[in-house]
């Protein structure tokens, strides 16, 4: 397990001074990315060798959000690493122990140069030792787009520079964020995020969001397809009302 300490900021926080869903995935991000830094496969390394780490999905279960000047425990779990493929939990906890939320996350190892996925190496194995994963319900990585729901198309999408990381393409986090912003009532309270990323986005590109909204176990839920020109998903993020 890797964790760090850290302290909600305003610039984090939403009209409530709540920690807003875009600054909980940036926690989650930071804390993968500072544990890569510490290990032999750092950033550098990948690079160096053309590699990169793909997220293929997310599931965020949240408990509550923290306030404003709350101090938290941001940690992250690898549970399985084997082939092309990484498995990691992720957590956000008050200092006194309280969950605030917990997730689970799948990766592909990927070739940028060769333009394939790559096999994990020596380096990530030492890097990643694995624990047991986190306790929580753990759903398939696939979002089913819900039957017998008309979507509502949202206004397009333009993807600009400050949608982009480090890898030239949209960060995953932004998808998610996109996806919140083509909701009707952006105040809603959410217990529960997926997402399934299939395709990269790239500047300039533009993307045409589908809007769906069901009732799933007496709870509204918002499914979000965002598709590019052709019509072909990029990336899907459901969320779960409270």
């Amino acid at each position: 397990m890797y964790s760090f300490n850290s302290r909600i900021r305003y610039s984090e926080t939403d009209t409530n001074a709540e920690l807003t869903i875009e600054s909980l995935i940036n926690y989650f991000q930071d804390c993968s990315t500072f544990h890569t830094q510490d290990g032999p496969a750092s950033m550098e390394y990948l690079k160096k060798n053309g590699l990169a780490w793909v997220l293929n999905s997310w599931q965020i279960e949240i408990n509550r959000l923290p306030r404003l000047c709350e101090e938290v425990i941001i940690g992250t779990v690898p549970y399985e690493i084997k082939g092309y493929f990484g498995l990691r939990n992720f957590f956000m906890d008050t200092v006194d122990g309280e969950r605030l939320a917990v997730a689970n996350s799948e990766w592909t190892l990927f070739n940028f140069v060769k333009g394939i996925p790559a096999k994990i190496t020596p380096e990530i194995i030492e890097a990643y030792p694995v624990d047991e994963r986190l306790d929580m319900e753990y759903m398939s990585r696939k979002i089913a787009l819900p039957k017998d729901v008309t979507p509502v198309a949202a206004d397009e999408i333009v993807v600009r520079e400050h949608h982009l990381d480090t890898n030239n393409h949209v960060n995953n986090g932004q998808y998610v964020r996109m996806a919140l912003g083509r909701l009707d009532n952006e105040s809603i309270r959410i217990s529960r995020i997926r997402a399934e990323y299939r395709k990269q986005a790239r500047l300039g590109d533009i993307l045409y969001p589908d809007v769906y909204k069901s009732l799933q176990n007496d709870r509204m839920s918002y499914t979000i397809n965002l598709k590019d020109a052709d019509g072909n998903c990029v990336c899907k993020v459901e969320f779960i009302a409270q």
